[in-house]
């Protein structure tokens, strides 16, 4: 307008401009309905679904630990546990061959403090408790005297055991007992928890790994097998079951060779690892040897391997034993009041049957007496001396 200053026209103009942008970013929000603020409430449930995927796998092997174990396997406050997991590792890759998964170590508040728990794939499979800033205690049977402490069991093995505070260490020591630190005790309890659970272990992913290491040095071993004889999944099966019964499959290439020679015509698992563990006879009875090479064997009469045969029963799938529970008690009874007379200064008893009875009495005494070996008559290297120390009949038996 002519005669009015430019100035209040400018900031007339510059008001206009605002009033007019926030009228249009209200209806703009009016109509949308609130849309944006309901999209970033609901913006957390809409994940790809690759993000979805990455939920579902479950680790093999945990170990969660309570907040006062938290020191012990922190190497930065020089807690030594996962070395030692480290080299339990190793140490079961050198003797029998598999692999063990790498553990996740995780806290858990809700557990006491000094409270583990060890789960394979989501699943709890062993628990324990440790008394903090304290050592296990043992008698190993010729302590010189009772000392004070914490009754407890040790969780390896059951066996009764006092925990003791760390000042007392050196007395108990003196006084003739087995002293050892809590990280030693879950060491061991690992130890016998992984070798429960070894079979677990050896997935048809893993078996194929152990192949494909082997066939780099010996790649038509594992040709003639796999496909040529014998399916991921039959492999699979034959070496969880050796691995079960404590038999090394770190000499992998015998194991190979051996299934791909009957993998052709035997298709029952069972029966193809009698007839590797027949090929294995000096790695499967070297670790049960005295100082001087004998081994100490427990023998089957006549009548006992004759009532076993009778009890077998074979189907489309396989064999398994159908004996009537008194008569089976009665062995198990039989065996064990042999093994309780048997003293030996080193070696392990060994039961020793014939082959077709042996996968049946070792399922049998897996339950009962877990840590008796049994073996077959085919599995004894010639050269190899025997001592027998008890022959297990029905009159044994209380």
């Amino acid at each position: 307008m002519p005669g009015l200053p430019t100035l209040p026209f400018l900031v007339l103009s510059v008001l206009l401009f605002v009033v007019s942008r926030i009228s249009a970013k209200q209806q703009e929000i009016l109509q949308s309905g609130g849309e944006d603020k309901e999209h970033g409430k609901k913006e957390p449930d809409l994940e790809t679904p690759e993000e979805v995927q990455s939920l579902l796998p479950l680790d093999v092997l945990e170990l969660e630990v309570g907040y006062g174990l938290i020191p012990l396997v922190d190497e930065e406050q020089n807690g030594n546990l996962l070395a030692r997991i480290r080299s339990i590792r190793r140490q079961f890759a050198l003797d029998m061959g598999v692999i063990i998964p790498s553990l996740h170590l995780r806290d858990n508040l809700q557990l006491r403090p000094g409270q583990y728990v060890v789960l394979i794939k989501g699943n709890e499979v062993a628990s324990a408790e440790i008394l903090i800033d304290h050592f296990l205690a043992m008698d190993p049977g010729d302590a010189k005297h009772r000392i004070q402490g914490v009754e407890t069991r040790e969780p390896a093995f059951n066996l009764p055991a006092l925990w003791v505070p760390a000042q007392h260490k050196d007395e108990a020591m003196l006084a003739g007992y087995t002293v050892v630190d809590p990280s030693t005790v879950i060491a061991t309890h690992l130890t016998e928890v992984f070798k429960r659970h070894l079979p677990e272990f050896l997935g048809r992913q893993e078996v194929q790994t152990l192949l494909d290491n082997l066939a780099k040095r010996a790649p038509k071993a594992v040709e003639d097998l796999v496909p040529g004889a014998m399916t991921i999944g039959g492999v699979q099966k034959v070496l969880q079951n050796l691995v079960k019964e404590g038999v090394s499959i770190r000499d992998l290439l015998t194991v190979v060779e051996t299934m791909a020679d009957y993998g052709s015509s035997i298709k029952d698992p069972d029966q193809l690892t009698e007839y590797v563990r027949s090929r294995m006879g000096r790695t499967i009875v070297k670790p049960y040897l005295t100082s001087d090479g004998t081994l100490p064997i427990f023998n089957l009469t006549p009548k006992v391997e004759g009532a076993i045969q009778e009890s077998v029963r074979q189907t489309d799938r396989g064999t398994y034993l159908a004996m009537e529970p008194g008569l089976a008690q009665r062995i198990i009874q039989a065996i064990q009041r042999a093994l309780d007379k048997a003293l030996l200064s080193d070696g392990q008893p060994v039961l020793l049957t014939t082959p077709l009875v042996r996968p049946h009495m070792a399922q049998l005494l897996s339950r009962f007496i877990p840590n008796l070996p049994v073996v077959s008559q085919a599995e004894i290297p010639p050269e190899i001396k025997l001592q027998s120390l008890a022959n297990i009949g029905l009159s044994n038996a209380g």
